[in-house]
C-alpha cells in the first residue's frame, strides 16, 4: 500500500469520526501540535442516550449466543487488520508513540491479537458438586451494560482490553476515552462497528462530567477503568449509588531488584525497554531500579550506553522508537521530578533536561543515579523516561523498599532464576517478573494490589470479570 493511499485512508477515517467544521474541540498532534482533527464535545445527555441505546440493544446481542458473538468479533478483528496502517499513524500523531519499536503498530497488533483471545477464549460451566444427593453447576451470564473509560497511553490496546471481553460475555459497551486521545479510540470504534450489530459498542467524547456520569449511570452494570489512583477512587464514589462491579486499574510505581551475581551487560536491553517503553508512559513499567552494590556501576553504565542509541523524535519518523511526552502536564511533571531528583543529590547519568530541538514536549531518556527512597523521583510515579536507580547493600533492604509505597501493579527481579523467584515471593505486588518487566499475554491475568486496583483482566478471568455468576442448584 502506498503512502499516499495510508494518508487518505487516515483522513478517511478522521471524517468518519470527527466534529463538523467549526464544531468540536481540537486535537493537537504530540510531536508538532499542530492541529489532527476536532473530537466530539458530547454532553451528559448524550451520553444518557448512548446508554439508553445499549441497554436497549443488549438483549439482542446476548441472545445471539456465544458462537455467533465469536463470529461477529473476529470479523471486527480482521476489520481491525484491515484499517491497521491508517490506525497507527492517527495513533502515532495523536498520542506521541513512533510507528516502529514497541509502539503504535506494536499495539495495533496487540487489539487485533487481544479481540482474537477473548473471542476465542472458553468459559465453561463449572460443576461445583454432583454426589447424588446435590447438584449445583455455576455458570456466568452476561452483567448488562458495561463502561469502559480508558487512558491516553494505550488508548486502542487497553481499549480492547475493556471491550473485547465484554462483548464476548454479551454485554453491550459505551466507551468514555480520554479527552487527550479520542480520535484514535472512535476510529477504532467506528472500524470496530462495521462488524458488529448497531448499539452494542458506542462511543462518547466527553469531558470529565461524561465520565463521572458514566461510573455513576443507574443503568450501568460494570465499570471498567485504567488511569489514575485518585481518579479511581472518583470512580469508587460514584459507583456507590448503582452498585456497578469494578474493575479498576489504576497508578504504578513498579520496583525493579537486581540481584547480586548479574550480568549487567545481558539485562541492559530488557531493563531498557522495561522501564522505556512507550517513553516510559505506561503503567506497568519498571520506575524504581533497585541495584546491589557489587554491580551497581556496571548496571548504571550499561543502561546508559544502550539508553543513548535509541533514537528519539517524531513518531512518523520510521527511524524513531522514543517520542514525546503526550501532554503538557505530563511533561512537567517528569521535568519536575528529574529537576529536584539533582538538587537532593541524584547523579544524572544520561539526559536531565527537555530536548527542545526536537519540539515541545520532548523529554530525552534520563537515568538518574545516587538517589535515595524519599527522593519524590523515587516515592512519585514519574510516568515517563527519567529512571531512578537506588543502591543497595542487603536483599532485605531491597525488598522493603519495592514494598514500603501503597501501591502494587508490577515489579520484577532480575538474576539467577531460582533466587529471583524466592525474592519475587515476598514483594507485594499483582504480577512479578523474572529477568523482565511488563510483559503481558491475553491468557495471563493481570490487576493489581493496594492503590494499584483491584479486578483481574485477561483470559479466563477476564471473562468472568465482565460476567455476573450464577448457580443453578437442584
Amino acid at each position: 500500500m502506498s503512502d499516499s493511499t495510508i494518508v487518505r485512508d487516515e483522513a478517511g477515517l478522521l471524517e468518519r469520526i470527527q466534529a463538523p467544521e467549526g464544531a468540536g474541540r481540537e486535537i493537537p498532534d504530540a510531536a508538532t501540535r499542530d492541529v489532527i482533527g476536532r473530537a466530539p464535545v458530547h454532553t451528559v445527555e448524550d451520553l444518557d442516550a448512548a446508554v439508553a441505546r445499549a441497554r436497549k440493544a443488549q438483549p439482542g446481542w446476548d441472545a445471539l449466543g456465544h458462537e455467533k458473538r465469536t463470529e461477529m468479533l473476529l470479523a471486527a478483528a480482521d476489520a481491525i487488520d484491515a484499517n491497521a496502517e491508517a490506525l497507527a499513524r492517527l495513533l502515532s500523531r495523536e498520542q506521541g508513540k513512533p510507528l516502529n519499536g514497541p509502539n503504535a503498530r506494536f499495539e495495533l497488533g496487540a487489539c487485533s491479537a487481544w479481540l482474537r483471545t477473548a473471542a476465542t477464549t472458553v468459559l465453561e460451566p463449572e460443576v461445583i458438586i454432583d454426589d447424588g444427593e446435590a447438584h449445583a453447576v455455576l455458570h456466568y451470564r452476561a452483567a448488562g451494560v458495561v463502561g469502559a473509560i480508558g487512558p491516553w497511553n494505550w488508548p486502542l490496546m487497553i481499549t480492547i482490553w475493556q471491550i473485547g471481553p465484554a462483548l464476548r460475555m454479551g454485554n453491550t459497551v459505551v466507551v468514555k476515552p480520554s479527552d487527550y486521545t479520542p480520535l484514535s479510540v472512535l476510529a477504532l470504534l467506528a472500524v470496530m462497528n462495521e462488524a458488529l450489530p448497531e448499539n452494542v459498542l458506542i462511543g462518547i467524547s466527553g469531558d470529565g462530567a461524561v465520565g463521572a456520569r458514566l461510573a455513576a449511570h443507574p443503568e450501568i452494570d460494570k465499570v471498567m477503568f485504567t488511569g489514575s489512583t485518585a481518579t479511581g477512587r472518583k470512580i469508587i464514589e460514584g459507583s456507590a449509588g448503582n452498585l456497578a462491579r469494578l474493575t479498576l486499574e489504576l497508578g504504578g510505581n513498579d520496583a525493579g531488584i537486581v540481584l547480586p551475581g548479574t550480568d549487567a551487560k545481558a539485562i541492559a536491553e530488557d531493563l531498557f525497554w522495561g522501564a522505556f517503553i512507550n517513553t516510559g508512559q505506561t503503567c506497568a513499567a519498571l520506575k524504581r531500579l533497585y541495584v546491589h552494590d557489587s554491580i551497581y556501576e556496571e548496571v548504571v553504565e550499561a543502561l546508559a550506553e544502550f539508553a543513548v542509541r535509541m533514537p528519539m523524535g517524531n513518531g512518523l519518523d520510521e527511524v524513531n522508537v522514543l517520542g514525546p511526552l503526550q501532554n503538557k502536564a505530563q511533561f512537567d511533571i517528569v521535568s519536575g521530578l528529574v529537576d529536584d531528583a539533582r538538587a537532593n543529590g541524584g547523579r544524572v547519568v544520561t539526559g536531565g533536561s527537555p530536548a527542545s530541538e526536537l519540539g515541545e514536549l520532548f523529554y530525552p531518556i534520563t537515568i538518574v543515579a545516587d538517589v535515595v527512597d524519599g527522593v519524590a523521583l523515587v516515592d512519585k510515579e514519574q510516568f515517563g523516561p527519567a529512571l531512578p536507580v537506588i543502591r543497595y547493600h542487603d536483599v532485605e533492604d531491597a525488598i522493603a523498599s519495592a514494598n514500603r509505597l501503597d501501591v502494587g501493579l508490577g515489579a520484577s527481579v532480575w538474576g539467577d532464576r531460582d533466587e529471583a523467584r524466592r525474592v519475587a515471593a515476598r514483594i507485594q505486588s499483582g504480577t512479578v517478573w523474572i529477568n523482565s518487566h511488563g510483559g503481558v499475554h491475553p491468557m495471563i491475568p493481570f490487576g493489581g494490589v493496594k492503590s494499584s486496583g483491584y479486578g483481574l483482566e485477561f483470559g479466563v478471568e477476564g471473562l468472568k470479570s465482565v460476567a455476573v455468576p450464577q448457580i443453578i442448584n437442584g
